[in-house]
């Protein structure tokens, strides 16, 4: 195991109807073969679940899944959209930050939106009491309005008081 990932997920703006009247909100977040999800938010398009969720991190490789979903009744649940983290720039920051002393609030690395990723907006990745931390704005994929606001910390497992280990 490298460390532990947790996941803040703050809110959804604007989510789209999935239901006649409403939708009734939740999130899966997935990481290889782990899978957590947040609680579900009735009649809501604006969601504040404030829910925090953990997972560990097994593989350099393998991204974070993140899926909001609407809760049926009597029917499977609807899915509403999705978005990818990939985590590689995480490892390369850690790894960069752990050879170096560096106090707290100091910006490692800083994100663009791109075609790799689902950030809404340029998002920062602070060091923080040895730990980083991103907030960031993710647009939904494959539906035609949504984002997730959330925070990712990812606490690095140290073998050593000399080094970071990245597979």
């Amino acid at each position: 195991m490298l460390g532990l990932v947790k996941i803040r997920v703050h809110k959804g703006i604007n989510l789209p109807l999935k239901d006649i009247f409403h939708s009734d909100p939740y999130v899966v977040v997935t990481m290889g073969d782990q899978k957590v999800k947040t609680s579900c938010k009735k009649n809501n398009c604006n969601p504040v679940w404030d829910d925090e969720l953990t997972l560990a991190l097994k593989y350099p490789n393998v991204q974070i899944g993140l899926t909001v979903y609407d809760k049926d009744t009597f029917s499977k649940d609807d899915k509403i959209g999705e978005a990818k983290i990939d985590i590689k720039p995480y490892l390369k920051a850690l790894e960069m930050s752990y050879h170096q002393d560096l106090p707290n609030g100091v910006k490692v690395d800083k994100v663009q939106p791109n075609r790799d990723n689902c950030l809404a907006k340029e998002s920062c990745i602070i060091w923080e009491n040895g730990k980083l931390i991103q907030d960031m704005t993710l647009m939904l994929q494959n539906v035609e309005c949504g984002e997730v606001k959330l925070q990712i910390e990812v606490i690095p497992k140290i073998l050593s008081e000399d080094a970071f280990y990245i597979a």
